[in-house]
Formats: C-alpha cells, structure tokens, sequence
C-alpha cells in the first residue's frame, strides 16, 4: 500500500510542477500564464504534505508538525489555485468581468485562508476538530460550487474545458468527506486518490488548451 500511493503521489508532484513549466515556457499571453501558474501552485503546494507523508511511511522521525503544516499550506494553495481557475474562465470564454461576482470569489477566498490560520485548527499537532473542518471549508465549498457552476454553463463553447466543470464537482466530492472525517475515518483518506486524479486531468486539459493558443 505505501508503496503504491508513494509512487503515485511523486509521479502527480512531478507532472503537476514539469507541466507548469512547460505550459510557462510555451505561453505568449496571459491565458497560458495563468494555465502554468495554475499547475504549478497546485503541485508546489501539495508537494507540502505529500513529501512528509511519503517520507513518513520510510524513515523512523516525527512527521508531525511537518504534515500538519503541509496541510495549512495545501489548504492556502489549493484556494489560490481555483482563484486563477476562475480567471482563466474570464480568459477562455472571453467574459466581461463581473466586478460582483470577482469581489465574491475573493471574498470567499480570503475568509478560507483566514479560517486556515486560526490556531483552533491544530495543524502544529497535524489533529483538527470535526467543527474546524467544517468551518474552515464552508467558503472553499462554496467557491467551488461557484465556479463548478461558470464552467457548467460554458461548457458546450470549448471542447477542451467542456468537462472542467467535471472535475472540479468531483475533486470537491472526493474532498469534503476527507476534511471533515477523516479524523474520524481515516481510510476515507483514499479518498484523496480519486481528488488527485481529477486535478491531474485539470492540467491534462491545461496542456492540451495551451498547445492550441501557443
């Protein structure tokens, strides 16, 4: 079992931080800027818990601290990431931006990372609350939802983005029993696995619309 996910959580750290870097080096506009930015911040967060959990599983020390503050990190990275996902919307199908509808993905975004930061969340002990889980990504869930949502109306316009919306339905449905009850269950942390996947044919999708714009 350690084996299996270690191999798989190196090889998605790898290809989500390579395909930033390619998507970067071939961009001309901010489009493809946004897709590299994207790709990377996802890989370079989650590379903040993942290292300390595939080292935890092969070398004899305390990880705790360590996978805990891994986790405030991906949380703070993966809010990022949706953030520019949401600009890449405006980008792609070539929106008006809705000054309303910016202010409420920042909003929602900037309350998640604060919620993230509170001590009642217990990273530094890498054990947090069933109350904390749910507070904290109370405004996540909702700026998935509304982003899932501008992606769901759009996708018949781009054939390469028609199934984001998708993806991030799935990543949040695979997300959200982890954050709340894990502590309680812990193999729902397999979870995880399925989340990954979705992210990994986010970027899929990121490189392909990059080819087509560069």
């Amino acid at each position: 079992m350690k084996y299996g996910e270690s191999l798989f959580d190196i090889c998605y750290l790898l290809f989500a931080i390579i395909s930033g870097c390619i998507i970067l080096k071939r961009s001309k506009d901010a489009t493809g800027k946004l897709m590299g930015y994207a790709a990377l911040i996802l890989g370079c967060g989650d590379a903040f818990h993942l290292v300390p959990r595939v080292q935890n599983y092969f070398v004899n020390s305390d990880f705790t601290v360590a996978l805990g503050v891994g986790k405030l990190v991906t949380s703070i990275t993966m809010t990022v990431f949706y953030v520019l996902v949401y600009y890449l919307w405006i980008r792609v199908y070539k929106i008006n931006e809705n000054k309303k509808l910016t202010v409420a993905v920042w909003t929602l975004s900037v309350v998640r990372i604060i919620l993230c930061l509170f001590p009642q969340n217990g990273w530094l002990k890498n054990e947090s609350s069933m109350a904390w889980g749910i507070i904290r990504n109370i405004p996540f869930v909702i700026l998935g939802a509304v982003i899932c949502y501008l992606y769901f109306v759009k996708k018949s316009e781009d054939r390469i983005f028609g199934l984001m919306w998708l993806y991030i339905l799935l990543s949040f449905l695979f997300y959200i029993p982890v954050a709340v009850f894990a502590g309680l269950v812990p193999m729902l942390g397999m979870l995880m696995l399925p989340k990954t996947i979705c992210y990994i044919l986010m970027i899929v999708a990121f490189l392909k619309k990059n080819k087509t714009i560069s």
